[in-house]
């Protein structure tokens, strides 16, 4: 009997031996810290799998972005009694990007409304997710999202696929500048695990996610002449206020006390000669929407005085954005500069 259990502990050994040799040779330098599951090593040959690294996932900015995005899904998707509270187990199934597309493009999609096997999901993933494709590939996108990755709860492809939309919709929101994250890769190859980390650029900056590549003489003053900036913004003041001093009001911080949008309101009313209506405009904005709402209509004004359509979003002036502001407001002055 004690023959026996020597012999059945040698071959426990043996066989643990073994089995620590096969992961040994299947993970070769896998980063420290990643965690492989059982389902990422049942790949094909030459297959890859992406997972994104555990240090990664607690980057303060990339929280950020979540929660952005999060906020905004859920404003969007409001009157439909939809509340996402993660993005990964809320918009793996196509349910939530289903409605938050049909919301943004005006588009009804031909798909179930309620789905409960993967097999109905991924269908109304792939009829969603050919929608997105078709909406923004002419538009120069890289697709980084697939069917399969959004139901396997691939976080980074979610991210990439709901920052395209924001992106390509204008939303009225700041999604966070230049977040990044490190992606696991697993490779196999001749029957061996493979693993590597790839750098996931997810945001830029502010211009260039909202599509406003030109540059013009603001980016150059910035930049190069930013000495300079005191004396534009000296001008600007000087110029607002001689109109708004009619009505008792004085400017004096270009960046905040044009944010709620009602002194550039009555600015266009005493520019053009007329008096805005308050029904039309909320005189004492009490939040984002109201303030947004008021920017948005003083560029109505301004194009119905024949003026261009300012180049910054209404979000952009709300959101305190220096050259945004002093675009608009530099587009007043050449067009007024003259006027008593």
């Amino acid at each position: 009997m004690a023959g026996l259990l020597c012999g059945t502990k040698r071959k426990k050994q043996v066989s643990d031996l073994h089995e620590e040799g096969k992961n040994a040779i299947n993970t070769p330098m896998l980063p420290s810290g990643t965690e492989i599951h059982p389902e990422d090593t049942m790949l094909e040959e030459n297959a890859e799998r992406n997972m994104l690294d555990p240090t990664s996932r607690e980057n303060p900015k990339f929280k950020d972005l979540q929660r952005v995005l999060i906020d905004w899904i859920n404003n969007e998707l409001e009157e439909d009694r939809i509340i996402v509270k993660g993005l990964e187990e809320d918009c793996y199934d196509g349910q939530v990007l289903q409605k938050l597309f049909e919301k943004l493009s005006g588009r009804k999609l031909n798909v179930a409304e309620v789905t409960q096997s993967e097999i109905g999901q991924k269908q109304k993933l792939q009829t969603v997710l050919e929608a997105v494709n078709e909406l923004l590939r002419p538009h120069g996108w890289s697709i980084e999202w697939s069917v399969d990755s959004i139901h396997a709860k691939n976080l980074v492809a979610i991210v990439y696929l709901l920052v395209a939309l924001a992106m390509h919709y204008l939303a009225p929101i700041r999604l966070p500048e230049h977040v990044s994250v490190q992606v696991v890769v697993v490779k196999k190859r001749e029957g061996i695990l493979q693993t590597s980390h790839v750098t996931k650029e997810l945001t830029s900056t502010t211009e260039m996610m909202m599509g406003r590549f030109e540059r013009d003489a603001f980016d150059t003053l910035l930049d190069h002449a930013p000495d300079k900036l005191n004396v534009v913004k000296k001008s600007l003041v000087t110029f607002v206020n001689k109109h708004l001093n009619k009505l008792n009001l004085e400017v004096t911080e270009l960046e905040s006390q044009f944010a709620d949008g009602v002194y550039l309101v009555l600015l266009m009313g005493l520019l053009e000669n007329y008096f805005v209506p308050l029904y039309n405009f909320f005189l004492t904005p009490e939040n984002f929407e109201q303030k947004v709402h008021n920017v948005a209509f003083a560029f109505e004004l301004m194009q119905d005085g024949g003026l261009k359509k300012p180049k910054a979003r209404p979000e952009d002036v709300v959101n305190l954005n220096l050259k945004s502001t002093l675009r608009v407001l530099y587009n007043l002055f050449t067009n007024y500069k003259n006027s008593e």
